[in-house]
Order: C-alpha cells, then structure tokens, then sequence
C-alpha cells in the first residue's frame, strides 16, 4: 500500500484538477447567459462568488461587486485558495510530490496548462475573449484526465484518483445548479416562465449534459427534470448519483474500505418538486444541505485514509 501522504496528494491533485475545469464551466453559465438573456434581466454576477462560499474573502479584497471583480476573484486571484489559477498551482504541486505513481506525461501536460492560463488569464477576465479561454481550460484539463483515463493501472493510486475526481465532481453538479437556480431567483417573476429553458439549457450545457440529458428524459428542458437528472441519473458521469456510486467503488478496492466505506455511500433521492415548481429558495436550502453531505464524505475519506486533513 502506498503511503498516506502519497495518496492525499493524488486525491488532492485529482480534486483540484477538477476543481480547474469545473470553475471554467461556472464562470460559462453566466457567460453565455449575458449573450442570450434580454438587456432587461439583471443577472447578479456576485452570486457566483456566494455559490462558491467566497463572500468574506471577496469583501476583503473588492468594493465593487461588478462582473470584472467576480470574474477576477473566480479565475485570477492568488489571494483566493478556490480561484482556478490557485486551484491550477496546487494540482502542479500534489503531481509534483507524487511523479513517481502518476504517468511522466501528466506533470507535462499540467505545466502547459498553467502556462496557458498564466499567459492569456487577461483573456478570461476580459468578456471578449473569455469564451475561447474557458474552452482551452476545460479542453487542456480533459486532456490530462483522458491520459490519466488510458495509461495508469487501477491500483490503489487510480482509486485515490477517482476518490478525488468525483467527490469534486459532484459538489460542482450541485453548484451549477444553483447557478441557474440563483438567476431564476433574482428575475422578475413576469420574466420566468420565458427564462427557464433558457438557464437550465445553459446550466446543461455547461456540464456536457444537454444531449444525454435530452436522450435520456425524452422533454423539453425544465428546471424540474434537469434538477433529477443532474442529481439522480444512473448513468451520466457528472450526476451526483453517478459520482458517489463511483466513490464508493473506488473505497471498496482500498484497504481499510470495510465497515467505515458504507459511510461513503450516500442515498440522493430525487429533488421533490412539491410546491418549488420554479426551483426558488426551496431547493437551493436542498442544494446547500447536499453540498454539506459531501464535505462529510470528504472527512470520512480523510479519517480512513489520510495521516491529516487537508
């Protein structure tokens, strides 16, 4: 078995690397609403430094809470720990410390990528070339991941691996939720009704959803069905469900897994819809509480398997 603070380190450099992408697909939902939405709609772009649990941080460092500052504070600023290049610096880090299980290519191609989003970060910032800067951050991070995918055994340094991806993969399906959840909110409620296929066909398309989503539900885009499928679906790889099956997978091939990786499985029933038929307040208190079921997930990884949390 491979030492513990070898095999936080790939947790943590899967995480992060997650982490990267996942924050370029954020930022997108609200890029590509500002082209679609009517001038009419105020989208808050401050809302995605509170989806990102990054208030506090964010005050201490801008007044203005416009979109520069947002985006700034989300991709650019090394004073936040979640930023992505903070997030890109720690994955170059965690691979670093752990070369010797991890494929040569990967310490490579994650060098290139921070090369990419240190030289043209000004293009992310800047709306007009944000698009094609997102795109070549999620492309470079899937790049490492599908090496990751076709070259390394599935030993336990592959388990920790997955351990990692998922886990951030699905707190981000939960965030990106209520990214759209967060616009729909802040709009009138006259403009609603007109604005949902809209938010939630972005929401979907940002997390690479929206054909399976369509083959899979077989109906238009809605808040409720995309909130199901997004949450509870068997068989899309950035569900929630999906994620936490392969977590506990994953804890299933480690040592120690036994009695304490049942706590690692957890049970995610379909979002009741009820009387929240607009997804409001309601469910992102849900989404809240599901994204503290995953931090509990995360320490009970931790405790089995790791000297010390992160």
């Amino acid at each position: 078995m491979m030492l513990s603070r070898v095999a936080e380190r790939i947790y943590w450099a899967a995480r992060y690397l997650e982490r990267v992408e996942n924050t370029a697909r954020l930022v997108s939902v609200y890029d590509n609403l500002l082209f679609d939405l009517p001038r009419s709609v105020n989208i808050g772009w401050f809302n995605l430094v509170v989806i990102n649990s990054g208030t506090e941080l964010f005050h201490e460092r801008y007044r203005i809470q416009d979109e520069r500052n947002v985006v700034k504070f989300t991709l650019a600023d090394d004073t936040n720990p979640s930023s992505m290049l903070s997030s890109l610096l720690l994955v170059r880090e965690n691979i670093r410390t752990a070369r010797d299980v991890l494929p040569a290519e990967a310490w490579e191609l994650v060098n290139e990528l921070r090369l990419f989003a240190t030289h043209n970060i000004q293009q992310g910032i800047n709306r007009s070339g944000r698009h094609a800067f997102l795109n070549g951050i999620i492309e470079g991070c899937q790049g490492i991941n599908g090496l990751m995918e076709g070259t390394m055994s599935r030993d336990p340094a592959w388990d920790f691996m997955r351990l990692g991806c998922n886990l951030e993969r699905a707190d981000m399906a939960t965030r990106l939720l209520d990214a759209g959840a967060a616009v729909l909110l802040t709009s009138d409620e006259d403009d609603i009704a007109g604005l949902e296929q809209l938010v939630w066909g972005n929401v979907l398309r940002s997390a690479g959803a929206y054909m399976p989503y369509r083959r899979t539900m077989r109906t238009a885009v809605n808040g409720p069905d995309v909130a199901n499928f997004l949450l509870s679906d068997e068989h899309f790889p950035r569900s929630v469900h999906f994620c936490l099956e392969r977590i506990a997978a994953a804890a299933s091939h480690l040592p120690k897994a036994g009695k304490q990786h049942r706590s690692l499985k957890l049970e995610l029933p379909p979002y009741s819809i009820e009387n929240d038929e607009h997804l409001g307040q309601a469910f992102r208190d849900h989404l809240n509480d599901l994204q503290l079921r995953l931090m509990e997930v995360h320490a009970s990884i931790a405790e089995n398997w790791f000297l010390h949390d992160n």
